[in-house]
């Protein structure tokens, strides 16, 4: 069963934006002491948000700005910023999954002010319910942001108990939402405020005044959102969560004693967590493909290092030496702060491996030696970039351009047919028109000329005959003779002659094809 935290961070666009404020000053001073409100940019703007000095002067949200000003002479105003209020708090969110992968930043349709964590199954890394609770709001309040926190088994419940509960951290057990929920006020039910004061000039004033009563008469009173929202609080009705990510099926975290900064650390961390995934992942017959390395800071700043693998693994030292290379390659831009303390290891892709017998497996040569192919390819990839490696399988076709296709996953290591002829490491994009004077009616080729330089031939391999497959037109695609020539300086090109002088054509054309170093 879920367990939904909700955290709810009063004035969050106030405090944000004071933060943004100490952080890069505008040019404008600001007393958080004194009344100080952010507004929209409206035609005719309204009240976002206040500070405590704003609310104690009696202003409120939703306020027009004109009659705030005529209130309070020295009224502080600032334009409300929702775009950045939303991204930092999906950077807040992000570091709350230093507890848990599940959260799920509140939609603006509940305040846009706070986020879910599902902590299901990672309260015991705590110590329990309570003490993830009070750690949580610690950390919280550490960084200046006053918080209400709630815990109970449904979003709907813990939201309404972080807004309107008297009692600090409350915590409601499995199945007891309608006790919990009785006496708070109808706005914990998260209604229109139109709806919420319909519903109290009805006589309908908390929550414990709709549980239990017929519903005819509110379907038929009210739009469907009074019962939906009732029913989603009490788990009658399922209220799914955006969440940041989809939760890792394979994910371990582990909190520091004391924080760490080098890499040397980090790499020995991040073994250890691999190490603590093997079990899980051999037991289900899986590899990783892809993971991700998280790190928090002391400071609340989190941190993400991807990488990738070739094929499935389920080695330690092979994510390891990964990790290292990731964290070489962003030395400079990876910043650690006073530390992190705390660091999880999460695959996002795993795949079927294919069960192996490890006696076997050390005994074999051949396996060995893909082995150190995969991490090549995986090193190369970090050091290089993703787009740098290419990874190519066969095709069935003899034409070259068509025998090789590029892909970007491969479940095993690709087998290449046996090749009898001589091919160049670099095989042009596309074969360019060449004038060359060669013996007829199919002697090999004496004098090459291609873009604009004269090659005279020193010596010729072939010729080695491609054919199309047999299903297509000769017509449309001729076959080929293939030669590799050298010149006098020692350059060497792959170029063939198109059409079967003779038989499929009577002035054959030439072309380059490649190039050899």
């Amino acid at each position: 069963m879920p367990r939904i935290v909700s955290v709810w961070l009063p004035q969050w666009p106030v405090h944000r934006w004071l933060a943004a404020e100490q952080r890069r000053p505008s040019g404008q001073p600001v007393d958080p002491r004194a009344p100080l409100v952010l507004a929209d940019g409206t035609d005719a703007p309204r009240i976002v948000a206040c500070n405590p000095a704003a609310q104690a002067c009696g202003l409120a949200a939703g306020e027009a700005l004109a009659d705030a000003r005529a209130r309070i002479g020295a009224l502080q105003v600032r334009i409300w910023d929702p775009a950045a209020d939303e991204k930092a708090l999906v950077r807040l969110a992000r570091w709350a999954t230093r507890y848990t992968p599940s959260v799920a930043p509140f939609t603006a349709e509940n305040g846009a002010d706070g986020f879910f964590l599902d902590v299901a199954g990672a309260t015991h890394l705590l110590g329990g319910e309570d003490r993830l609770l009070a750690d949580l709001a610690r950390r919280i309040e550490a960084f200046g942001l006053p918080a209400r926190l709630a815990m109970a088994e449904t979003a709907g419940a813990a939201w309404a108990l972080s807004h309107a509960a008297r009692e600090a951290l409350p915590i409601v057990p499995a199945g007891a939402e309608s006790q919990a929920l009785a006496p708070l006020s109808i706005e914990g039910l998260r209604l229109a405020p139109e709806t919420a004061l319909t519903l109290r000039r009805l006589g309908f004033k908390r929550i414990g005044d709709l549980i239990g009563k017929p519903r005819a008469p509110f379907a038929s009173r009210f739009e469907r959102n009074v019962l939906r929202r009732l029913d989603q609080a009490l788990g009658r009705a399922p209220e799914p969560l955006a969440l940041l990510a989809p939760p890792p099926a394979y994910i371990k975290t582990r909190s520091l004693l004391e924080p760490i900064s080098t890499e040397d650390a980090i790499i020995a961390v991040a073994t250890r967590l691999m190490q603590d995934l093997v079990p899980k992942l051999e037991a289900d017959g899986v590899g990783a493909r892809y993971l991700r390395l998280s790190l928090y800071r002391v400071d609340g700043a989190a941190q993400r290092l991807d990488v990738g693998c070739t094929l499935p693994t389920q080695s330690p030292a092979h994510v390891a030496r990964l990790i290292g290379l990731k964290l070489e390659r962003l030395a400079r831009l990876l910043e650690a702060g006073f530390g992190f303390e705390t660091l999880s290891l999460a695959v996002i892709v795993a795949e079927r491996m294919s069960p192996r017998q490890q006696a076997l497996t050390a005994a074999s040569e051949e396996t060995e030696r893909t082995q150190r192919c995969i991490g090549l390819l995986d090193a190369l990839r970090l050091r290089l970039g993703p787009d740098s490696v290419r990874h190519l399988v066969p095709v069935d076709s003899h034409w070259p351009e068509r025998s090789e296709k590029r892909t970007e996953t491969s479940d095993e290591v690709a087998i290449w047919p046996p090749i009898k002829g001589t091919r160049p490491p670099l095989l042009l994009p596309r074969a360019e028109p060449a004038d060359v004077i060669a013996l007829m009616p199919d002697g090999p080729p004496q004098r090459v000329r291609w873009r604009g330089r004269l090659h005279m031939i020193a010596h010729a391999e072939g010729p080695e005959r491609i054919a199309a497959e047999w299903w297509r037109s000769r017509t449309a695609q001729p076959a080929r003779d293939y030669y590799l020539v050298e010149d006098d300086a020692g350059r060497r090109l792959w170029l063939y002659r198109e059409g079967i002088p003779g038989r499929e054509t009577a002035a054959p054309r030439w072309f380059v094809h490649g190039m050899f170093a």
